[in-house]
């Protein structure tokens, strides 16, 4: 499967899988080791055993939350952003595409009726957990 990276600067804001890309047998890793989030994706054979296990307390600092968006059903339009508050390009996404918010800033405008499960760092902060601001032209 190709992952799409959009990189703006050279820096990656996000990483998007489309639903209807086809997939290799086994775990695909799309995310660097830097990154707060990991982004892979499995495809396993019927009847493949993954063995029992549970996860260790491993340290972790997170500095910046990343998030993913996993579109259920509807359309989407996300709008990047760079340091400056000035847009960088935007992008759609229908159902089944997933997609890694990585860095810079986002907006998000609903081009049909909307459902998405979001998955982050948490727990959420509130109003100290991210700045709004109004975009530069």
């Amino acid at each position: 499967m190709s992952a799409e990276f959009l990189r703006f600067g050279g820096v990656i804001h996000a990483i998007i899988l489309r639903a209807a890309a086809d997939s290799k047998a086994g775990i695909e890793f799309f995310t660097p080791p830097e990154f707060s989030q990991q982004l892979a994706l499995m495809s396993h054979p019927a009847g493949k055993a993954i063995a029992p296990h549970f996860h260790n307390p491993v340290p972790r600092e997170v500095l910046f939350t990343q998030e993913a968006l996993f579109i259920r059903r509807g359309r989407l339009r996300v709008d990047f952003y760079g340091p400056d508050l000035r847009p960088l390009g935007s992008s759609e996404l229908g159902p089944g595409d997933v997609i890694l918010l990585a860095s810079g800033g986002h907006g998000f405008e609903a081009l049909e009726d909307v459902e998405m499960v979001e998955v982050k760092q948490g727990p959420y902060a509130g109003d100290s957990d991210k700045t709004r601001f109004n975009p530069m032209r």
